[in-house]
């Protein structure tokens, strides 16, 4: 089993850093290169560049919870719910009658 996990490519798991404003200040995130595949994903899927539903995502949780202590761990998580409700099936249409 491990060899699945273990026989990733190093470019997945290797980091990157972007820069991007939050809140119009600038500051940069850094990241592993699959969670920004994922963000990319949510992003292009929302119809919004990845800076832009970072920084919108970033606006709610302060409106929400106040400054997260660690927001790159909340990206990560935002990721994994991303790919959690990307796995459920879609609900089943009702049958005409």
């Amino acid at each position: 089993m491990c060899l699945v996990f273990a026989g990733q490519e190093p470019e997945r798991y290797s980091s990157e850093t972007r820069r991007l404003r939050l809140n119009g200040q600038s500051t940069s995130i850094r990241l592993e290169n699959a969670f920004w595949d994922i963000l990319d994903q949510i992003a292009a899927r929302d119809g919004v560049s990845t800076p832009t539903f970072i920084s919108t995502l970033h606006a709610e949780v302060l409106e929400r919870r106040g400054e997260p202590s660690n927001f790159t761990s909340l990206l990560r998580c935002a990721c994994l719910k991303f790919l959690e409700i990307s796995a459920q099936p879609e609900p089943m249409a009702m049958a005409a009658e």
